[in-house]
This record gives structure tokens, sequence and C-alpha cells, in this order.
């Protein structure tokens, strides 16, 4: 029947005591913390608080926000159901095993969500109920007692101890029923007034030898629980004076991790009678609270010393009953308490616990983004016990406090992986002792790396030379960018940007590889197709979203000997291969009778061209010769009966290449007599006296000749930009241009001047010229006297007349040849043209 009514009565406890922590729990939540309460031994399952609503979260939002629940030490005891956001009991609480006799006893937890990032700091204090009876050290307790003893004499016992706190550790004692002894109880909680017999009856040995007494101690929980001792109490004789000590109560302080041996006090007791009824000797009773044998008493000296170590944080008062007893007959004893308070040192280091939450890092992370939680811990008291907490200088991270000694590390500024990809973090927790401790934990911090660095070509141009009539899908270059990024962002890729070329399309030209560079030319090239191919390649990582850039290949073709020299004919009527010609007999000497006319398709040396007489059959000497480098035939002698009518001269040209191509000329003469060819003959003298004259000033008129060509060259240029700004392109992107056949004789004589257009083909605008040829007005009767003095002069300088190298105008003519063709006949060209492997610019007459 007790024990249901108890039970009822626990109930309604445990309901009041639910309901005031709900109340109390709705008051904390508005202050920034949430607190609750539960009592201790509560069942798995058993509801302590809505933490969710309390926290303002909405049920929906835990999982998706990742809530979790962190405690320090013990993890298990609490849980979060995250369907309806209840926080209850996972495991049994013991609040004597997890607090001790500490009247505060909580469990701390730390509620982290995500997206944001937020920490919720959460106290759950654990109440004590009444769940451990008294309990004493000792299963009897023996006292001696002389039967000489007066009433009200008191006989401290040793009492018991409650693991309980607050009301269900006050204890209260009850004696069993006896006529000699009564029970005096403590007055204060220090129990300064010890528990203890008081003797109500003199004691008489005759008649009670011995006396078996049942000392009850109960708490004050409810319902209440008890604990038994049996006393054993014998009646001594004779001795009537008890040992006694200076003091009942002795208080003494002593640092903690105190060396062993160190002397804690020397106790001194005194008995009144004689002899070996006077002589004392001295025992330890009890040390409290946990009966460790931390101390030793002398026996004789009385001298308590350190026995072993000492610690704060474990126990912060010890209680020892010291007896002293004499050496009577029977032995009489008297008993004073040491109250030995333990004073902290700075003993204890911090501890740095870091919790990493979002790591690696990505680069693109904005400031003050929480990277890892810091927690820290001191188990001094006092100065020693409050901690400071400081990282690593130079770094662009910082730590910020969010609840006491609760720490978040926070980026401080922009993260460059490119720059540091890892950083090696060290976090100091210092505490305020003197000297102080420290402790650290280190932190690796990995930036993630975002695509933000673009692949970057060494140059921005690159220049190729390839010879042409290259064998199809050969390799002509090779392009390489670099990415500073990572992985795939800093995989590169190569492709061509698109574009077209003339009529064609700039993939039939060349390709590139994607992943080497590699650019190869897909069909042979033509130098007199296309001298100069430029186009831009593009580099592209493999990132989200790619970055590229672009390099522009300028490829220069080269020319190769490869086009034969082509013989022009005089006109419709001749032959082929063949050139026709009257002569008359009555010609002088370096008379010119005929003129072989050939162009090359080839350029610079290539494409000049020199001409020699074949030997006749036979090895008869001819009449005639030809002009070296202007394919004019002339009489060597006057002409006489002697020479036949019909002459056959063979004339081979042959360019400078390496090696030579060559084409061979027929010319056909006919001599006659001076009558029947008066045209002829006119037209020889009118050619004779134009000689002289051009001789007398042929230096005058080179001079005139190149000057008349820089301005042209000026006034091209200024032509073709305003062109090119005003005007779209009316011809394709690239080809070369058609041969045009000049005609400007007065007399009715010709020459063929190869006017070719050659375009710079690039992405950027129309094509452009780079070679022009112009013709500007010579007086007449110029062509054989300069060819003359030309052929004298090209024996000893062949081609090159004088080279220049002036910076300015070799970056003029770098595009552009300029070809100046004689007005008259034709017979003589100035050629100013710069070679790109020599670096020069050379005048050369032909």
């Amino acid at each position: 029947m007790y024990a249901m009514f108890a039970s009822e009565r626990r109930g309604l406890d445990t309901g009041r005591l639910l309901l005031s922590l709900l109340l109390l729990a709705a008051w904390e939540a508005g202050s920034g913390q949430v607190y609750y309460s539960i009592p201790e031994e509560a069942k798995h399952g058993t509801f302590v608080g809505r933490i969710a609503q309390d926290l303002g979260l909405e049920l929906t939002e835990l999982v998706p926000r990742l809530f979790r629940v962190a405690s320090k030490g013990r993890g298990d005891l609490l849980e979060v159901n995250l369907q309806n956001g209840i926080l209850f009991v996972n495991s049994r609480i013991d609040r004597e095993e997890l607090c001790g006799r500490s009247l505060e006893c909580s469990i701390h937890l730390e509620v982290i969500v995500d997206r944001p990032l937020q920490v919720f700091h959460v106290e759950v204090e654990v109440k004590d109920i009444n769940d451990n009876p008294p309990v004493f050290s000792l299963r009897e307790q023996k006292l001696l007692i002389s039967e000489s003893k007066q009433p009200d004499s008191h006989f401290p016992l040793e009492g018991a101890s409650d693991a309980d706190i607050g009301e269900n550790a006050q204890l209260t004692y009850r004696l069993s029923q006896n006529e000699h002894f009564s029970l005096e109880l403590p007055t204060n909680s220090k129990q300064t007034k010890r528990l203890s017999l008081t003797l109500k009856k003199s004691l008489d040995r005759e008649k009670t030898a011995e006396l078996n007494l049942l000392l009850t101690a109960a708490d004050g929980g409810k319902p209440e629980l008890t604990g038994t001792v049996h006393l054993f109490v014998r009646v001594l004789d004779i001795n009537d004076n008890d040992p006694e000590f200076e003091q009942s109560e002795y208080k003494v302080r002593l640092m903690e991790n105190a060396a062993k041996e160190t002397l804690v006090i020397k106790l001194n007791a005194t008995d009144q009678d004689e002899g070996v009824n006077g002589e004392v000797t001295y025992s330890l009773m009890s040390i409290k609270p946990n009966g460790k044998r931390l101390f030793t008493l002398h026996e004789n000296s009385g001298e308590v010393r350190v026995n072993g170590t000492l610690d704060y944080e474990e126990n912060k008062v010890y209680e020892i009953d010291v007896q002293a007893t004499d050496k009577g007959n029977p032995p009489m004893a008297g008993h004073c308490t040491v109250w030995v308070e333990i004073l902290d040192a700075n003993d204890n280091a911090p501890e740095v616990t870091v919790t990493s939450l979002s790591l690696p890092v990505r680069e693109d992370t904005q400031p003050s983004t929480v990277i890892a939680l810091i927690s820290v811990s001191d188990r001094d008291s006092g100065a020693n016990g409050q901690v400071i907490c400081s990282l690593t200088p130079n770094v662009p991270f910082k730590i910020m406090s969010t609840f006491k000694n609760y720490y978040s590390l926070v980026l401080d500024s922009a993260l460059d992986r490119e720059s540091m990809s890892v950083y090696k973090l060290v976090v100091t927790a210092r505490d305020g002792g003197s000297p102080s401790l420290s402790a650290t934990a280190s932190v690796s911090v990995e930036v993630a790396d975002v695509n933000d660095n673009a692949p970057a070509f060494a140059q921005p141009e690159y220049t190729v030379f390839v010879k042409e009539n290259n064998p199809p899908g050969c390799h002509i270059f090779t392009v390489s960018a670099r990415d500073a990024d990572a992985q795939e962002n800093a995989l590169v890729s190569y492709s061509l940007v698109e574009r077209r070329v003339g009529e064609r399309a700039l993939s039939s030209y060349v390709s590139v590889h994607a992943e080497s560079g590699k650019v190869y030319a897909l069909q042979p090239l033509d130098h007199e197709e296309l001298e100069l191919l430029q186009f831009q390649v593009s580099a592209h990582d493999a990132g989200v979203p790619p970055l590229g850039s672009n390099v522009t290949l300028q490829v220069f073709v080269l020319d190769e000997n490869d086009n034969v020299p082509a013989l022009l004919l005089p006109g419709p009527g001749g032959r082929a291969g063949a050139v026709s010609q009257l002569v008359a007999r009555s010609v002088g000497a370096g008379h010119v009778v005929a003129k072989v006319r050939a162009v090359d398709a080839d350029s610079g040396y290539n494409a000049w061209l020199s001409y020699e007489l074949q030997p006749a059959a036979g090895g008869a000497r001819s009449p005639f010769r030809v002009g070296l480098y202007t394919g004019e035939i002339s009489t060597t002698r006057a002409l006489d009966e002697a020479d036949a009518p019909h002459q056959r001269l063979l004339v081979l040209v042959k360019d400078h290449g390496e090696p030579a191509l060559t084409a061979t000329a027929t010319v056909l003469l006919s001599l006659e007599d001076s009558g029947q060819a008066p045209k002829a003959s006119s037209r020889a003298s009118t050619g004779a006296a134009g000689a002289e004259t051009a001789l007398v000033d042929v230096n005058v008129y080179l001079i005139i000749a190149i000057c008349a060509v820089s301005s042209l060259l000026v006034l091209t240029l200024l032509l073709y930009t305003a062109l090119r700004c005003s005007a779209p392109p009316s011809e394709g992107a690239c080809g070369p241009g058609k041969p045009t056949l000049v005609y400007s004789s007065a007399v009715g004589s010709w020459s063929y001047s190869q006017q070719r257009r050659q375009r710079v083909c690039s992405g950027e605008g129309p094509p452009k010229t780079d070679l022009m040829a112009f013709s500007p007005s010579l007086p007449p009767g110029l062509d054989r006297e300069v060819g003359e003095e030309r052929q004298e002069a090209g024996s000893n300088h062949p081609g090159q007349v004088s080279s220049i190298d002036s910076p300015l105008l070799k970056s003029l003519l770098k595009f552009f040849k300029f070809q100046f063709v004689s007005k008259k006949n034709f017979n003589d060209a100035i050629y100013f043209e710069y070679h790109f492997k020599e670096q020069r610019l050379f005048v050369k007459c032909q």
C-alpha cells in the first residue's frame, strides 16, 4: 500500500516538473538560447521539447537543411525526431554519473543547420530524483565508552552519504530504542556539528557490558530512502579521560598537484590521565568524499601528509576524520575533523576541437562564409580556465566568437587557388594562467578550383614559313596554350576559327588537332596562288562555362622553282615556239634584229630569266648574239653575201632557280637586200639615234624612275587606305591576278609585263595587294641604250644593283613589290624586291 502511494506521489511530482520544464523552455526561447529540463532516469522516448518549433524552424526544412545535433561528451543521450521536430530521451541519463555532486547539471547541445549555416545552442538541465539511498561507509561502527562517562557525554558517529543533491541528499537519522543513548543531529549543511551519540544515563559495565544499536539514515526525497548501520558499544572501565584536540575542526588550504609527503597539518591531542592512559596515538577514521587514501597520518606525531595526487578538477574539498586514542585500559578516544581546501593551479592545457563543415572551399566562396566550428575548454577555473583563441597570421581567414567557448572559422577575403591551393591553419587556444598554457589544432583548408582562367598562348601571333608543293597532311606548326586552372578546367582543346578563303572554307586548307594543337596543311600550297594564309586557332578549356582565347597564325608560302619559263609569241601569225623576222643585209654590227620574250610564274630568283644562244650545227660561227638578260638578238658584225639567207637561231631561256628550269625559243631570220626592208632600216636608224641620246642621260632617268616609284608608293598607300575604309571589296578573298599585256610603243613594238596581285588572306576585311606594277613614261629611244649599258654592267654585277637596309623602307615594302617597265620597247625593267630570308631590299635590272 505504501509503495502504491509513493508511486502515485512520484507521478504527480513528475507531472509538475514537466509542466515547469515546458514553461521555462518557452521563456528561454526568446532569449537566444533554448533551455529544457528533464528528470534523470527518464525512460527512452521521454518527451523533452519541440526543439524545431522553439528554434523557429519548419519541419519540412529539417532534412534539406541537414538538421543535426552535436553534444560534447556522450552524444547518444538525447535525439531529435526529424519527422516531428521533437527532442526526446535516447538512452538512460544518470545525473550522478554525468555530473557527480555538482549542484548544476546540464547537457549542452549544438543544433546545426545548413543553407544558410546556423548554429543554435540548447541547454538541457538534468533534474535530480531520489534514486540513491543513504550509504554508510561501514556496516558496523564500534564505540568504546568508559563506564565513568557522565550523562550528556557525546560520542561522534560517522554519518551516511547520499549521492543525490538538494533535498534528496538532506539526511535525517533515527536511533533504535534504548535507555542509555539518544541521537544528536548535525545542525547545518556543512555538518560542523557532527552526528553523535549522547549518553542519557550512566553506564554500568557490570550490568551492561555491550550494547547493539541500529542507526537509520533517511533522505528528504519523496518517497524517502533509508540506510542503516549497526553500532556496537563496548563499555570500558577505569580510564576516565579522553584525549582532547585543541580544536574540534581544522581548516587547511593546499595547492593541487602538491608533491607526495607534503605536510598538510600537524595535529596535537592531550590526555589528562597519567602514564599509559595519557599516551596518545592517532588514526584516520575516514576521508570523504571518495574515501581514497590520499592522505597519511603518523600515529605518533599526528602529522598529516599527502599520499596521492590531488586534483582540483576532481574534488575541491576533503573531509578527514581523525581519532586520537590513549593507551589506557580501556583506551579513551578523542576526535577532530580536518577540512582540506584544494586550490586550483594552472595544470590543464586548453582543449581545442575543430568540426569541419564545408571542406574543400571553392575559390569563389564569398567572404564571411563559415568554414568550420571550433570549441575550446579548460578544466581549470578562474583566470586559469579563461581561454582566448587565435589563428595563423597572414591568411584569408579569421576566427569569430559565436558563444562562450565557441568560435567560427570564417573566410575573411577572396581566395585564389592558382596562388595558393592549400592553407595549413593552426588554431591556438591559450588560457589566462601564469604561466599560461596553450594547445593547438591544425586545420587543412583545401581550395577547390573554379574555371576562372582562360587558356593563354605564349604569343598573340606566330609566323610560319612553309614551302609550296608540300605533301597533303604535313605538319607545319604546333600551337600550345596553358591554363592555370586544374583538372578538367585545365584541359585545353584546339579548333580553327572558321572563315572563307576566297570561295573555299579555311578548313579545306588547314586543320588543327583538338588535343595536341598540331596544325596540318590538308593540301599542297601554291605560292603563285596564295603567298600568305592568315587564320586564327581557338583554345578552349573543359570548364563550365568554358573559357577560350585565340592566336593568329601567319603562314607564308615560300616559292619553289616549279614553273618553267613561258615564251611569249610576237603575234597570232607566228609559229609555235618560233620568232620570224626579216633582216636587211646592210645593217651594221650591234643592230637589234629581234627579241625573245619570256615570263616565269615564279618569283624572286626563280623568276629571273637569262638568255643564251645555242651553237649552230657544225660549229659555224653565227653573226648574231643574244642579250644575257634582255633577250635581244643583235648582230655581232656587218652582214655580207656569204651569210646564209635563212638563219635559224636556238635561244635557251633559263631561270635562276635551284635546279634551273629552261625553255628553248626558235628564231627564224630571213636576210634580204636593203631595198626590200626599208621600214626595218628606218626603224633601226631611229633606234640608233635614240640610243645615243639615252646613253648620255641614262643615270638621270634611272634616278627619276626611282623617285617616281617612291611617289607612286605613297600615293598607292593613301588610295588603298581610303578605299579600304569607304568601299566593300569587289573581288574574291584570295587568288592570283590575271596577266596583263601592255602595249605602249609608238612604232608598233610591244612587250609583256606580268602584273600579279597577290592577296594576303586574313579574317579581317578585304584582301590586300602585295604586288603591283607601274609603268612610268620615259623618253623614246631609251630601250636599246639602257639595255646595252645594263648588259655591260650586268656582266660584272649580274642582277643586283644595290641593296637598301632602311627599316622604314623595309616595313613599307614588306608586302609590296614594284616593277618599272620602260615605255618604249619594254626591253628593260627595274625591280624592287624585298626578300624575307635575307631581310634586304634588292633593286634589280632585267
